[in-house]
Order: structure tokens, then C-alpha cells, then sequence
């Protein structure tokens, strides 16, 4: 079997306020590329993985790779062989493993169904791996978990995403966060949430990252009607009217940047 790994963008990302558990309250819009990682799975004696391609190198630890751990967390009847083409950066703001372990959420129901408790056990996984099990657009409240549908009305939107070729770790961003409540997340279809929208965590990411703010200002010079950078970073992304003016936006990024164009799913 065969499963893509869609990359998954923050439309918008608001910080409410720190938990008592010490974890961070959000309000975030997800959506989806139709492009990202891809898994291979085939029958195996017992579970082993195989990670090759681009950013393959920077996952050097496959019993601490989060696709083991989903492989681990859901009973099978035998086990799998799996290569993982690692096309999406590591630590990016692309929920790139929690994306991994999503795919491997569906492959495991294409063969033989899902245990009931499998939003927990996603969950327990990394907060955006409920919302990459199904891929699709929609709110996410709590930590990320809590998910809720939206009126998805951006789905085969041009998207062309672009990072700076800098691993930026999620933690000592949200720590960079200045603790101010900026408001909850717009309601209303997912081209307004995003329009209305912000992400909070930008500022502590520009701080430790100065780069983001380059890839920013490139972005914008392209006409996209919404640029923003996704997650805790360092990968941003424009939305755009027309394949042309994204394929062209493209075309005009430093060679040195890494680069992904698709369509929202």
C-alpha cells in the first residue's frame, strides 16, 4: 500500500492562554496540502522502517520516529515493512511527522479498520496528529485536539509553500510567546478565518529565526492574496488565485530556499 503524508499549514494560529497543565491553549485553522512525505508499506515478519529522500538524513533515530511509535500505538494482524520519502523539511511548521503518523492512521484503516479509541491514541501521539489522520480542513481547540468542522471553502486553492532551509525546534518558540491575548479566532468560512486570522507565534519566531521575515517579504511581493507563516515556523506560505501566478511566484524564490507548490485539499 501507498499513502500520501499531506503537509499541513496553520491558516491562522491563536495563543489564548497557558493551561494548568502547562501546555498552551490554541484556536488554529489546519489545512492540507495535497503533496508531502509518502509511506510504502508492505507485509513484513515484524514492523521496520526505511527512511529515504531529501530530508530522510535528519531522522536518524527510527525507533524515536514517530511513524514507529503509530505503528507501535495500533495493533495489527502482521507486521509492516515501511519507507518513508522524507520530501517535507524536519521541524518546519508543516506538522511533517505528525502528518507521517496520520498516513499511517489510514493505512492501518484501509487494511483492517481503526480501534475505537484512535483519536485518543493519535492524540497522545502529538497534538496535530488527530487533525492529519483525516487530512481535511477544520478547526482545532484544546491543544490542537479538539476538532471541529468548518465550511471549507478553499479546497483546490494554489498554495505555494517556501521555507529558508532552517530547522526552527516548536519549543523555544512558544516560549518566545510575550503571553498576550490577542482575541479568539474569526468565525465563518475558511477564507474568512484566514483573511481575519493571525499567528500569534510569528513575532517569537522572527526573533530566533530573522530569515522568516526575508521569506515573508518575498512572498508578499508576489501578489498572493494571503501570505503567513505556518505553525511555531520557519516554513511560510501564499495563497493564490490562479496556478500561473503561484508557479510563477515560484519561479521568482532564492535557489537556495526549499519550495513546495500544490493545492489546499
Amino acid at each position: 500500500m501507498h499513502e500520501m503524508a499531506f503537509a499541513k499549514i496553520n491558516l491562522a494560529l491563536h495563543v489564548r492562554a497557558r493551561r494548568q497543565d502547562g501546555y498552551h491553549a490554541l484556536e488554529t485553522a489546519f489545512a492540507f496540502v495535497d503533496a508531502g512525505d509518502e509511506l510504502a508499506v508492505s507485509p513484513a515478519a515484524q514492523d521496520a522502517l526505511r527512511v529515504v529522500g531529501e530530508f530522510g538524513g535528519e531522522l536518524a533515530d527510527p525507533f524515536g520516529n514517530i511513524v514507529a511509535k503509530a505503528l507501535t500505538t495500533l495493533p495489527r494482524e502482521q507486521g509492516w515493512a515501511v519507507t518513508l520519502e522524507k520530501r517535507l523539511p524536519v521541524a518546519a511548521g508543516l506538522g511533517g511527522g505528525s502528518a507521517d503518523a496520520g498516513a499511517v492512521f489510514r493505512l492501518v484503516e484501509r487494511a483492517q479498520g481503526l480501534p475505537k479509541d484512535w483519536h485518543a491514541r493519535a492524540a497522545a501521539l502529538g497534538a496535530d496528529v488527530p487533525a492529519c489522520v483525516a487530512s481535511q480542513a477544520c478547526i482545532g481547540r484544546g491543544t490542537g485536539t479538539e476538532l471541529e468542522a468548518v465550511d471549507n471553502d478553499l479546497a483546490g486553492c494554489p498554495v505555494l509553500l517556501v521555507n529558508p532551509r532552517i530547522p526552527l525546534a516548536t519549543g523555544p518558540v512558544f516560549k518566545g510567546w510575550d503571553g498576550v491575548d490577542r482575541g479568539p479566532l474569526p468565525t465563518g468560512n475558511l477564507r474568512t478565518i484566514a483573511l481575519d486570522g493571525r499567528n500569534d507565534l510569528e513575532a517569537p519566531a522572527l526573533a530566533l529565526v530573522p530569515q522568516i521575515g526575508e521569506v515573508l517579504a518575498a512572498l508578499r511581493a508576489t501578489g498572493a492574496w494571503l501570505v503567513r507563516m505556518s505553525g511555531s515556523g520557519a516554513t511560510c506560505f501564499a495563497l493564490f488565485d490562479d496556478t500561473a501566478a503561484r508557479d510563477a511566484a515560484q519561479a521568482a524564490m532564492p535557489g537556495a530556499w526549499w519550495t513546495l507548490a500544490g493545492a489546499l485539499r
